[in-house]
């Protein structure tokens, strides 16, 4: 049963960013050491009551809609929008304090290191001359994926935290949940994506990996399936497969809805139900662009053991 989520009130945000100071504030090492994670997943148990529920609930129930917002953290002063492939964070600071607490509440943060040097707090901004990418670096409308589809240990949950929005607030965050898609779908498609017949490739920013073995898009519950299909990089070698894929992302374009991100809300998507893409909009190259940042959480992390050195919080494969 679906539990009506409440948004933190203005004083639980406001103490929340006193907690998230104050972890920028006793750090000596960088966002992506061991230190910091683990301060963080301490100071995290010290969050207001509110966003612990609202977290858990979320995590244990994520909706029709697999998405949850909470919005108004207060950032504090940015610096210009960085404009460069690769772009990470990997000093403190308040918006890596906050993903970093929250993906706490929902698992353990991890990174790939084929994507972004395997840095955990990744920048999602326009890059000149990439503006056709489909991937963190383009400007052109993103089409709705699984965040690493490809990959057996994709995470459970991704965080979106807006810095700043587009000059013309026009940029959304597209999303659509299996629970809207499958009512929507032909049994017969339905019992086709069940089906182990499909591939998806990796994404650009993985460079050249190569793709991933045959899966099904729809696994587990045939009543609350979850869904692992990436629109500009799932195929099928049958017929069956490339029907259903077509049926699929029609559905999934006519029942999607978006969201305008602005600066201080953080987007939670539960990966495992949930696709996600974003329309274009126009970038300025002028240190004031759309700017977002991106940390993966992973409910259990120890499924991904053999693929972290030392475990450590990096995939190397």
């Amino acid at each position: 049963m679906t539990t009506a989520l409440t948004a933190p009130s203005t004083t639980d945000l406001t103490a929340f960013g006193l907690l998230a100071g104050s972890l920028v504030a006793g750090a000596t090492t960088g966002v992506d050491d061991p230190e910091w994670t683990g301060a963080a997943r301490s100071s995290w148990e010290d969050a207001p009551g509110a966003l612990r529920r609202l977290v858990r609930e979320f995590r244990r129930d994520s909706g029709p809609d697999g998405r949850l917002l909470i919005p108004g953290l207060p950032l504090g002063v940015l610096p210009d929008t960085p404009m460069v492939r690769g772009s990470v964070q990997r000093e403190p600071a308040l918006p890596a304090a906050f993903l970093s607490l929250v993906a706490h509440g929902f698992g353990d943060p991890a990174a790939f290191a084929a994507e972004k040097s395997g840095a955990l707090v990744q920048d999602v901004v326009p890059v000149p001359g990439l503006e056709h990418v489909q991937g963190n670096t383009g400007s052109v409308e993103l089409t709705f994926h699984t965040e690493n589809a490809f990959h057996r240990h994709r995470p459970d949950f991704v965080l979106l935290l807006c810095l700043r929005p587009d000059h013309d607030e026009v940029a959304e965050l597209r999303t659509c949940c299996v629970r809207r898609v499958l009512p929507e779908l032909t049994p017969r498609t339905r019992d086709a994506l069940f089906r182990p017949q499909f591939l998806t490739a990796a994404p650009p920013s993985f460079g050249d990996s190569g793709g991933g073995l045959a899966h099904a898009v729809l696994s587990g519950d045939p009543l609350d399936p979850d869904l692992c299909y990436d629109q500009a990089a799932t195929g099928s070698a049958t017929d069956e497969g490339r029907a259903a894929l077509a049926e699929l992302s029609t559905v999934v374009d006519r029942v999607h809805d978006g969201l305008r991100l602005r600066a201080g809300d953080l987007a939670v998507l539960d990966n495992r139900v949930a696709l996600h893409g974003r329309s274009s909009f126009t970038p300025r190259y002028d240190g004031r662009d759309r700017w977002l940042q991106r940390m993966f959480s992973f409910a259990d992390l120890r499924r991904s053991r053999d693929h972290r050195v030392a475990d450590g919080s990096v995939l190397v494969r």
